[in-house]
């Protein structure tokens, strides 16, 4: 069940409207605890916090965390003259239904969205799927029956089909074949402007499985995940311009991005890059990365779905070599491919199913034990795209520390300088700590044995 105020979309559009530059408790958090200051016209919230608890509309049980959702539903609620969403994928009913509203009463809403997820789910039939895509219909089916009969009645599909209740609504949708290609790398984009004041980005995309757990699977709470919402006209003209370019259809390589830029949101100082750029542009994220983590004078805390960037562990062992403690989490999915440089920090060499190892790899000499994954509840992952340096610089945003990210990808990267808000994201990295399983664990060790049986010792280091 949603809240009182998001059955009642009218009355969050008049509350919004008699509040425009008031400051308002958001309801999204929960208030069982002390809170922590945060920096004038910025909020945060994570999905998987301890502190918070909200019902999850999901399972209707009371959860730990954030309702991202209802900070989704907010910002919607509030718009007068214009919504932007630029999202990989966006299949959540509610948000759907409250873009359509917007739209009937005059607010103008356009929505950018990847390929693979632009199609209505009811327009799609099981015989014709993948796999995974297979389970993500089932899934998307149990999100839509409310109540949870196990059969999905005319209503229900009518209003649980996010895709199709944009379109009945005469929403804009475009994705990125709007260009006349089979698709950018990928639109992975993870953002929102609302009357062009608010945005809202961070790591989520705007679906169940992001925000808080798979529909027909009672023990997953969701990706672990972060959003943030900005009070910034400046803030928004960059995140305009960026959706004004890919409304246009130039997508991946063809926007043509230029280096990071700069806003100032009271006294603190934001940067945003949008990605992809070529291998030879030094604006690019992986360089922009680089440079920053060059300058980490005590303590980096890493939290990564991927992290495959050579040149980024390359880096961090120059960094812990001067001193400055390392904490890296990945994702328990990806941390022990071989490619991922997570490895590198352990000391450990793993090549893949062909006995290859991945050019320029290079293991660190002096593994830390400071590396790992979290523990998450099964079929959850790690999705942050996080690091906080110095506990003073936060890094947020779509951008995965991955090539791919840097040179092919519609991304966004915030890099925020405020040890306020930093200290949000330190008790995040501290929440997932707690618990994580660090350096060589079994499962790691039977891939490494297995590796060593398949393609020789000499080729396997750990």
């Amino acid at each position: 069940m949603i809240s009182a105020l998001g059955r009642r979309p009218w009355l969050l559009s008049l509350l919004a409207a008699l509040c425009t530059g008031c400051t308002v408790q958001p309801s999204f958090q929960g208030n069982n605890s002390t809170e922590l200051p945060l920096p004038p016209a910025i909020e945060v919230a994570f999905n998987q916090r301890q502190d918070h608890s909200y019902r999850s509309p999901i399972s209707g049980q009371q959860r730990p965390g954030d309702n991202l959702e209802e900070l989704l539903l907010q910002s919607i609620h509030r718009s007068q003259r214009e919504v932007l969403v630029a999202v990989q994928e966006l299949s959540l009913p509610q948000v759907a239904l409250a873009l359509a509203e917007r739209q009937r009463a005059g607010v103008q809403v356009r929505v950018v969205v990847e390929n693979s997820y632009r199609q209505p789910w009811s327009n799609q039939h099981p015989a014709g799927l993948a796999p995974h895509q297979r389970q993500r219909l089932a899934q998307l089916k149990a999100l839509a029956d409310t109540d949870r009969n196990g059969e999905l009645s005319a209503s229900e599909q009518l209003q649980g089909d996010a895709m199709a209740v944009l379109e009945g609504a005469g929403v804009q949708i475009i994705d990125d074949t709007a260009d006349g290609s089979q698709g950018s790398g990928l639109m992975h984009h993870k953002f929102l402007v609302v009357d062009q004041r608010w945005v809202v980005v961070g790591s989520a995309n705007f679906s169940s499985s992001d925000i808080h757990g798979d529909a027909g699977a009672p023990r997953t709470r969701g990706n672990v995940n972060h959003l943030l919402r900005f009070d910034s006209p400046a803030l928004a003209q960059l995140f305009k311009r960026e959706f004004e370019l890919l409304w246009n259809k130039q997508f991946g390589l063809k926007k043509q991005e230029g280096p990071a830029q700069t806003v100032h949101i009271g006294a603190t100082e934001v940067t945003v890059l949008f990605a992809p750029h070529s291998k030879t542009d030094p604006n690019n994220g992986l360089q922009v990365l680089q440079e920053l983590l060059a300058t980490a004078k005590h303590q980096i805390d890493l939290a990564l779905f991927v992290f495959s960037a050579q040149e980024l562990a390359d880096v961090l062992v120059g960094r812990v070599q001067a001193g400055v403690k390392l904490r890296a989490l990945v994702d328990p999915g990806f941390a022990s491919r071989s490619y991922s440089e997570l490895l590198d920090l352990m000391g450990v060499v793993l090549p893949d199913q062909r006995c290859s190892l991945e050019a320029g790899n290079a293991p660190w000499q002096r593994p830390i034990s400071g590396a790992g994954s979290p523990r998450l509840a099964p079929g959850d992952k790690l999705h942050h795209k996080l690091a906080v340096i110095d506990n003073e610089t936060v890094v947020s945003g779509s951008f995965n520390w991955s090539p791919s990210a840097a040179h092919k990808n519609d991304e966004t990267m915030l890099i925020i300088h405020s040890p306020t808000l930093a200290a949000h994201f330190s008790r995040e990295m501290k929440r997932l700590w707690q618990g994580a399983e660090l350096g060589i664990t079994p499962k790691l060790e039977r891939k490494l044995n297995k590796a060593r049986r398949s393609c020789g010792a000499s080729k396997v280091k750990g």
